[in-house]
């Protein structure tokens, strides 16, 4: 948790000189707090690294690609030549993933993850399946993970402006 805390800082103090006064200066607190929540409910003091990455990557403001491809670095294992992930892979990462609406009290049973994970290794004959497999599947909405494209499109619309006026 200090680790990940002092990372927060950085990150956090980077943003604030690129977009001065956009930042809340207490947002690395805050941040944190919601990490903690999240994934050391037990008060160990100790997050994983991976699961932390995953929440940050999620509440980033980037594109739903972006995000789709950097779970892929997080969670892949290297194979020969590429890189793949393993179906004990896919359910950390949809674990991980799970506590961010569980956090707001949405979140679904481990057989949801279950279920998410079969679905997306159907029709795979290997243990592992590689990015254009994982994106692919990522692209088809699955019901577990359709809080993440829809929170994307509620953040995007926020950007739109309409000169017309309304009556």
């Amino acid at each position: 948790v200090q680790q990940i805390s002092g990372m927060l800082m950085k990150l956090f103090q980077r943003a604030r000189l690129e977009k001065p006064g956009q930042v809340d200066p207490r947002a690395a607190e805050f941040t944190l707090s919601l990490l903690v929540a999240m994934y050391d409910r037990s008060g160990t003091g100790y997050i994983k690294t991976r699961s932390a990455a995953a929440a940050l990557i999620a509440l980033s403001g980037d594109t739903l690609l972006a995000k789709y491809r950097a779970f892929f670095q997080f969670y892949a294992v290297p194979d020969g030549n590429a890189a793949s992930i393993t179906r004990s892979a896919l359910r950390s990462l949809l674990t991980d993933l799970n506590q961010i609406p569980a956090i707001v009290g949405e979140s679904c049973t481990l057989s949801c993850v279950e279920m998410a994970t079969h679905s997306c290794f159907h029709g795979v004959l290997n243990s592992a399946i590689v990015e254009e497999k994982f994106l692919s599947w990522l692209r088809s909405e699955p019901a577990v993970l359709l809080w993440l494209p829809t929170c994307y499109r509620l953040s995007a619309t926020e950007m739109v402006s309409h000169r017309a006026r309304c009556r």
